[in-house]
């Protein structure tokens, strides 16, 4: 009678695993694994020191008078200076050479120089600045003289090594070449600057 009690328990748990398997088959499968996640690259941003040396490029505008003569057109260049920031205040000096495509009075401007200082207020990735200095140009078949110019501009830092801006700058040549005429020009250029 013992032996018959267990034989039919032995059965019992035999089929009770046996339908019970299929509802086990499934709890078997893992959870997908969750993907891992990568953080995306943390943007460059500038961070607004505006010490060193740098170099650039600039595209503008001029119009130039002298006497009765008048003339206007494209101007192109370079650049090259170095600023020391102090935290509100920027002070920089550069020197700027360009080219232009500007008739006066039957000749043409070839060339203007300019040594130039600048100091402006820091905004941190933007700068606000007045500039001025000695300006240097070169007009053909009649000469070229030395006078000033004052301006102002705005640069702002795209990254810690490219800047973008532009500048205004009145250039004014008492008795340009010994003409007798005083030659007046307003230039407005847009610039790139690269900073190293």
């Amino acid at each position: 009678m013992t032996l018959n009690k267990l034989l039919i328990a032995g059965v019992a748990a035999s089929m009770t695993t046996t339908l019970a398997a299929p509802a086990f088959a499934g709890a078997a499968d893992t959870a997908p694994a969750t993907p891992d996640v990568i953080p995306a690259p943390a943007p460059v941003v500038a961070d607004g020191n505006w010490t060193g040396a740098y170099g650039g490029i600039s595209l503008g505008f001029g119009d130039v008078t002298a006497g009765a003569n008048s003339g206007d057109g494209a101007t192109y260049g370079l650049s090259l200076g170095y600023d020391h920031d102090f935290g509100q205040w920027v002070v920089g000096a550069g020197l700027d050479y360009e080219n232009a495509d500007i008739t006066l009075g039957g000749n043409e401007v070839d060339n203007t120089a300019r040594l130039k200082l600048r100091a402006g207020y820091d905004l941190g990735q933007g700068l606000v600045y007045a500039t001025a200095g000695a300006v240097r140009m070169d007009v053909a078949s009649v000469g070229d003289d030395t006078g000033y110019f004052a301006g102002v501009g705005y640069e702002h830092m795209v990254t810690e090594q490219i800047s973008v801006g532009g500048e205004v700058l009145l250039n004014k040549i008492d008795n340009f070449a010994g003409t007798g005429d005083d030659l007046e020009a307003t230039t407005v250029a847009a610039k790139v600057n690269f900073r190293f």
